[in-house]
């Protein structure tokens, strides 16, 4: 492609695919983003905390209604049907585990009887994130975090909260009880929100627009047979991983223009929320900083109350079951729970080897980066960098093949449906099931040092 060529390509994009891409997404997100302020601006007055529970639980299924219409009454019903639960369960000590199970045949019954495959799709987020909510709040119960459960306003306006209710993310009861408060209005807090939802139409300009042409006009790259295949699963997965950062940046924003994600440190408030780094997805140290990285507050959830909970079981069967457990929230998607349990795999072998490899050689090799003060004897070598970059290398080579799949030429009707076990195994096939091939090589190299 001459010069002239990619220039008449790169003004049609930003002309018919750019401009139309944040147009869309404005007019969208604008009646979200009031309800939002509105909330943050409610919060401020001088009125009783059931008034703005209650107008958190209006917003929230405002905000419910403008993206799932009829379908908001999947999201109100779980988040009654839990409090029921927890009502009914409240002189039990394992309110955690019970509410768990509930919720998960409640989702498995709506997703396999009674709701059509593409509206559950729709509404899965919304769903998962109310779930984690819950779940959370069932566990702090019997850990004692909380002291007494919520009454039904303050339960329901914490499930429905419109900063989280759409885009998420899981946020704990603490810290929305500390939103409904009501800080004062800053240029710091209207500065951090805004900065986010600006970065969240700039991921979503890169997602559609610039990664599904990278090698083609970006950055003109020919490869031949044998390489043109993992130029492609490259496009793919950075498209994929940019309409995710797109997500996560847009529910920084509105959690934080409602009132939501700040920290007190003395006089100061902190608008310091974080969803995703993408950064450190796009230039790993390791897979396992890529997955607390991915969603750094669904990562956290994971980690209190299922990992922990599941550590009895053992390192290995505790990984298993995260990841199971997060599979299952995300629903009875075969490319999803095979991508999900392949990294619970891939970040075990990746952990326990670059464990074994520092031990062995002293050296600051960890999947996270060492404290200055380790025990290590080699730091910052360069052999040492060299065997990091090599690592961050092999990362970069897992997410290509791991996000292979999610393509977004597809046509949207099946991408909605949910990619078939079909096509998942295609798309690996192709590429030869190298990731794994990769892994499996990795953990018998392990079992010999």
């Amino acid at each position: 492609m001459d010069l002239s060529t990619r220039l008449a390509v790169l003004q049609h994009l930003a002309l018919s695919c750019g401009w139309s891409t944040v147009d869309q997404s404005l007019q969208q997100l604008w009646s979200l983003l009031l309800l939002c302020l509105t909330c943050r601006l409610v919060f401020r007055l001088d009125v009783g905390p059931p008034v703005k529970h209650l107008l958190s639980v209006l917003t929230g299924l405002c905000g419910l209604f403008l993206f799932f219409e009829q379908h908001t009454l999947w999201m109100l019903l779980l988040a009654v049907v839990s409090y029921l639960i927890l009502l009914l369960s409240r002189h039990s000590s394992c309110r955690g585990l019970f509410l768990s199970a509930v919720i998960l045949v409640y989702l498995l019954i709506g997703e396999l009887h009674l709701i059509d495959m593409v509206s559950w799709h729709k509404i899965r987020g919304s769903q998962m994130v109310i779930a984690m909510k819950a779940i959370s709040l069932a566990f702090d119960l019997d850990r004692g975090t909380l002291s007494r459960l919520p009454s039904a306003a303050e339960y329901l306006g914490y499930l429905l909260f419109v900063g989280t209710a759409v885009f998420g993310p899981w946020i704990s009861f603490s810290s929305y009880e500390k939103a409904v408060n009501g800080t004062k209005l800053t240029w710091s807090w209207l500065r951090t929100s805004s900065f986010c939802l600006l970065k969240s139409q700039m991921c979503l300009l890169v997602s559609t627009c610039i990664a599904p042409y990278f090698f083609s006009v970006f950055v003109p790259i020919q490869g031949n047979s044998a390489t043109q295949k993992w130029l492609d699963a490259y496009e793919n997965a950075v498209s994929f991983h940019f309409s995710n950062y797109f997500v996560g940046h847009l529910s920084e924003g509105t959690s934080m223009l409602a009132g939501a994600g700040f920290t007190e440190e003395k006089d100061k408030v902190l608008w310091d929320l974080r969803v995703v780094k993408p950064l450190s997805v796009e230039a790993p140290r390791s897979m396992v900083v890529v997955v607390t990285s991915w969603n750094i507050p669904m990562s956290q959830w994971l980690k209190t109350y299922v990992f922990k909970n599941a550590m009895k079981l053992g390192t290995f069967s505790a990984i298993l079951v995260t990841y199971t457990a997060s599979a299952l929230l995300h629903g009875l998607s075969f490319h999803l729970g095979a991508v999900l349990l392949s990294l619970g795999f891939i970040t075990y072998v990746e952990h326990v080897l670059r464990k074994k490899l520092a031990s062995i050689l002293s050296a600051c090799i960890l999947s996270r980066p060492c404290s200055p003060d380790c025990g290590h004897r080699q730091k910052k070598e360069f052999w040492v960098m060299v065997l990091n970059l090599v690592f961050s290398v092999v990362a970069i080579f897992h997410l290509t093949y791991l996000g292979s799949m999610f393509d977004p030429g597809l046509d949207e009707h099946n991408v909605e449906e949910g990619y078939s076990a079909l096509h998942t195994i295609q798309r690996w096939s192709d590429l030869n099931w190298a990731s794994h091939v990769l892994m499996f090589a990795c953990w018998i190299f392990y079992l010999i040092i």
